[in-house]
């Protein structure tokens, strides 16, 4: 009897092949019974890299702070611990209108004080009587982290809370045991009672003079893992995300989500060192830039909210440098979002539409000085990628290159002045630095220099008009990898040939938005 190979014998006898068809042909019978590619295996992630809790809070990108409690209706901002929880009584209070006011501009999850520094808890906790339990609102029988879980659930938005460490209220704190039992056992009040819980933020926060007394956080920390494996948990130090080191929301123009967690401390911040990261750090524990829409953390009826352009310009600072913003939108006595930050949060989700809605970039052509597994025909690591958002697909060079280019060639000259880049954060952060050139007569001409990219780096210059560009990335911690490249035009910011580097924050009405003209012809390299 004849084997497949008998015939196979008599049908190359039969026939002229070459090698290579013979080749083919055999494969094609293999035990598989399929041809297949043999593809080049990804790069290797360079440590450290974020977990699965980091990648999703990354993601976010922006998160609504909810400060509200006794202090909203004293017009206070530190309560003294002792206001009679009588004066807590928000007849109006919409927990959907929150929630509705988050998605609707761009929040992905909402974080409420459900405890500040006066003690006063808004859900009716076991270890306390002073709490929405003991206030007239709805005769004592309200929740307010009830009532936003159950908004936020049906809205498809996370829920964080915020437990403040510092209690002015109650008489065991200072007493190093009794306090940390009586914490934990609030904690868990909050991690068992509500649902999925995406962010526990807490801080170390405490006036001067007042009574000393050592917290737990490892016991808290692990406590909150073990309860809540998939939150994250903000303080100065981490463990997974760290405070920017200042409350304007803004992070350094060098942002790293790397840091050595031992030298952060809970309480004792270096604002350079949280703001900016350590490129040799061996923790990932990435800045989150906290900010208020108002003057204050609390409502305060004679304040008004920052304008829509302020809250553009923190954006590009946090967002746009490597952090999540959190923006802080206080309810009022009634229990609702006041019309005026209302109105700021459509101008500010409208100027963000209409920057980011076209990327001139998407139908152009995209090569680059090298693509890792090119050479074998191997597609996953094109330049292409970059164009189609997302942090999963990504360009690669080939390994051992001197240069590391992605060119954009737009068939036609057009103007822009903002530049977003994005890196993998999956496979660690790596770009330490990169410059932007485009071509003017013939020759490549810079129009700025940046450090960091992390998650997202969005970059501001005065207005250019070209047909090509190139990011070129000058220093990397290993073989760069560039997973989205975004290309803008912003009418409404204002951007000299000097960096920005101002912090100061601004506290205007509403008004109304105007696109304002650029610089067609300026070519001044901006370094940021």
């Amino acid at each position: 009897m004849n084997s497949p190979f008998t015939k196979l014998k008599i049908k190359i006898k039969q026939q002229p092949f070459s090698q290579i068809s013979i080749l083919i042909l055999l494969i094609s019978i293999s035990p598989s019974g399929s041809l297949s590619a043999i593809l080049k295996p990804p790069p290797l992630p360079i440590l450290p890299i974020p977990s699965s809790s980091q990648i999703s809070w990354q993601l976010d990108e922006m998160a609504l702070f909810l400060h509200f409690g006794t202090n909203t209706f004293t017009d206070s901002e530190w309560g003294t611990g002792h206001v009679s929880p009588s004066v807590f009584n928000p007849t109006q209070l919409d927990a959907n209108q929150w929630v509705n006011v988050a998605k609707t501009a761009g929040f992905s999850r909402v974080i409420l004080t459900v405890k500040h520094h006066d003690g006063f808890c808004l859900w009716p906790s076991n270890y306390t009587d002073y709490s929405v339990k003991s206030s007239p609102w709805k005769n004592g029988a309200g929740d307010v982290l009830f009532e936003l879980a159950v908004a936020a659930k049906e809205a498809g938005i996370g829920l964080g809370v915020y437990l403040s460490p510092w209690d002015r209220h109650e008489d065991c704190y200072g007493k190093t045991l009794d306090y940390n039992e009586f914490y934990m056992g609030q904690m868990t009040e909050l991690l068992t009672g509500y649902g999925e819980i995406k962010e526990v933020w807490l801080d170390g926060a405490k006036g001067e003079g007042e009574k000393n007394m050592e917290y737990f956080f490892k016991s808290w920390f692990s406590l909150i893992h073990q309860l809540q494996p998939g939150a994250t948990i903000f303080s100065d130090a981490g463990p997974d995300t760290r405070w920017v080191g200042n409350e304007a929301g803004i992070a350094g123009s060098t942002c790293w989500s790397l840091v050595n967690q031992s030298s952060l401390t809970i309480g004792h911040t270096d604002a350079n060192y949280s703001g900016g990261g350590d490129p040799q750090g061996q923790d990932w524990i990435p800045a989150e830039c906290d900010v208020s829409i108002r003057p204050g953390w609390f409502w305060h009826p004679s304040e008004l909210p920052k304008s829509a352009l302020t809250l553009l310009d923190i954006y590009y600072k946090s967002a746009g440098r490597n952090c999540l913003l959190l923006l802080n939108v206080p309810p009022n006595s009634s229990g609702l979002i006041s019309d005026e930050d209302v109105r700021v949060l459509q101008e500010f989700t409208e100027l963000r539409r209409t920057i980011f809605s076209n990327n001139l970039a998407i139908n152009a052509v995209l090569t680059a000085s090298s693509t890792r597994g090119s050479s074998i025909g191997d597609s996953r690591f094109e330049p292409s990628n970059v164009i189609e958002e997302g942090i999963f697909g990504y360009w690669a060079p080939e390994e051992d290159q001197s240069d590391w280019i992605i060119y954009v060639d737009f068939a036609t000259s057009v103007s822009f002045n903002l530049i977003q880049i994005q890196e993998p954060i999956q496979m660690g952060q790596r770009v330490v630095s990169f410059h932007v050139d485009i071509l003017s007569d013939g020759i490549w001409q810079t129009i700025i220099k940046g450090t960091t990219v992390g998650y997202r780096r969005l970059v501001r210059f005065p207005i250019v008009k070209s047909q090509r560009l190139r990011l070129v990335i000058d220093e990397a911690r290993a073989d760069p990898l560039i997973s989205y490249l975004g290309v803008y035009s912003d009418p409404f910011s204002v951007v000299s040939d000097a960096p920005n580097v101002s912090s100061t924050s601004y506290f205007n009405a509403s008004r109304l938005i105007q696109p304002v003209d650029g610089n067609l012809s300026s070519r001044t390299s901006v370094q940021i």
